[in-house]
C-alpha cells in the first residue's frame, strides 16, 4: 500500500475528475513554450482559444464582432478591486455579457453573450489541470489543481500532505491567500476555493 502524501492526493483528485468526465491535463505539458500550448503567455490565467471557441459555440447566431467584444470584456475587466471584478464576472456567468452595438439597420441594440450553457451541461467544456503555472508580478505560482469551464478558471484546489502534522488545511488556506496577492487575476474568475489535507476539507 502506498503511503499517502501530497502528490498521491493530487493524483487521486485528478483521477476523480477524469472519472466524472473531465479532460485532465498536466500544467507543464501545456505551457506557452511546450508542444501543445494552451496560452500565449504564462501570465494568462484563462485558456484563450478554449474560451473563444465556447463563446462561438454557445452563441451561434451572434455576429463575430459582438463575440470579440464579449471576449475582451471578460478577459480584461476594468474594475478597481479584485472583489469588484469577481462580482462583475460572476454577473456575466449568470446573465451573459451585455454588448451594446449597432444592428444590421444601423440602430442601437444590445446582445447578451452566453458564457455557459446552464440547460445542457454537455455543451460546456470541463478541464482539470494540475500544476498550472502562473507568473505573478513577483513570483511564479502553481496551484495544485485548477478547474476550467469553457476556458475560465472557476475553482482552485489546494492540497496538503496528510502525513505532515504541520501541513494542515490552515496552511492550505494561507496558501490561497498568498495566491490572491501574487496572482490576483486568477481570482477574478473564481467561484470556489477548495482546501484539503486528504482527511479534512473546506470550500
Amino acid at each position: 500500500m502506498n503511503k499517502i502524501n501530497e502528490d498521491l492526493l493530487e493524483q487521486n483528485c485528478i483521477e476523480y475528475f477524469k472519472q466524472i468526465g473531465y479532460d485532465t491535463l498536466f500544467g507543464p505539458d501545456i505551457l506557452p513554450d511546450s508542444d501543445n500550448p494552451l496560452r500565449n503567455d504564462i501570465k494568462e490565467v484563462f485558456l484563450p482559444e478554449n474560451l473563444k471557441s465556447a463563446l462561438i459555440k454557445l452563441n451561434p447566431s451572434v455576429a463575430q464582432e459582438v463575440i470579440d467584444d464579449a471576449y475582451r470584456a471578460i478577459t480584461k475587466p476594468n474594475e478597481t478591486f479584485l472583489l469588484a471584478n469577481n462580482r462583475l464576472i460572476n454577473k456575466y456567468y449568470k446573465d451573459g455579457i451585455k454588448i451594446e452595438h449597432k444592428d444590421k439597420n444601423g440602430n442601437d441594440t444590445a446582445t447578451y453573450v452566453k458564457v455557459f450553457d446552464f440547460e445542457n451541461s454537455n455543451n460546456n467544456e470541463f478541464i482539470a489541470i494540475n500544476q498550472f503555472s502562473i507568473q505573478g508580478q513577483i513570483n511564479n505560482r502553481r496551484p495544485d489543481i485548477i478547474i476550467f469551464i469553457n476556458g475560465l478558471p472557476l475553482v482552485v484546489i489546494e492540497l496538503k500532505n496528510p502525513a505532515d502534522e504541520n501541513a494542515d488545511i490552515q496552511k492550505a488556506f494561507n496558501q490561497i491567500q498568498t495566491y490572491k496577492t501574487d496572482i490576483e487575476d486568477l481570482f477574478n474568475y473564481n467561484i470556489a476555493c477548495i482546501i484539503s489535507d486528504g482527511v479534512n476539507a473546506r470550500i
